[in-house]
């Protein structure tokens, strides 16, 4: 969780659908995989943004929300950039749930090829689906996920995250 008392909003993330298999549960399955920034007085969702619609890894996006501020477009914005287990980071614009950028942690990331920025949407690579009489190989990360529940920090004066991140692929 992360909070900004100015904006007096709360910034969390929700987990995965389940069953894993997907087969069993067709669609984007709507609010799972999900970060939200919500009205702390009201409780009333301001945005959701879903990172992994119909998530086939189990890559439960509940981990690190950093809050900073930091020039888009020229000027001052008030940012939320989270590392996800699906091995990308996702930088928000905290006001709106506008999505700023979206980069994987590193070019060994398989499972997805990019995120549109003007949809929001993961463009998945095929070969690493997860459905059933295909076996995928390699795909990486794992459940586990690149980046999963360790230690980050934002440095403000050099504008720089810190993140552990794992290096596990999976069948």
């Amino acid at each position: 969780y992360a909070y900004d008392p100015d904006l007096k909003m709360l910034y969390y993330g929700s987990g995965n659908p389940a069953p894993w298999n997907e087969t069993m549960r067709p669609g984007d399955n709507k609010w799972t995989m999900t970060i939200w920034g919500r009205d702390i007085n009201s409780g009333e969702a301001k945005f959701g943004y879903q990172k992994t619609p119909h998530d086939e890894w189990d890559y439960a996006g509940v981990n690190y929300m950093g809050l900073s501020e930091q020039k888009v477009n020229g000027k001052m914005t008030k940012l939320l950039t989270h590392p996800d287990r699906n091995g990308l980071v996702y930088t928000l614009n905290r006001e709106n749930g506008d999505l700023v950028n979206a980069f994987k942690i590193d070019n060994t990331v398989n499972w997805v090829k990019h995120v549109d920025l003007k949809t929001g949407l993961p463009v998945r690579d095929p070969e690493y689906l997860t459905h059933m009489d295909h076996e995928a190989k390699g795909i990486c990360p794992s459940a586990m996920g690149y980046h999963n529940q360790g230690i980050e920090s934002y440095d403000p004066n050099r504008q720089l995250f810190f993140m552990g991140v794992n290096h596990i692929c999976m069948d």
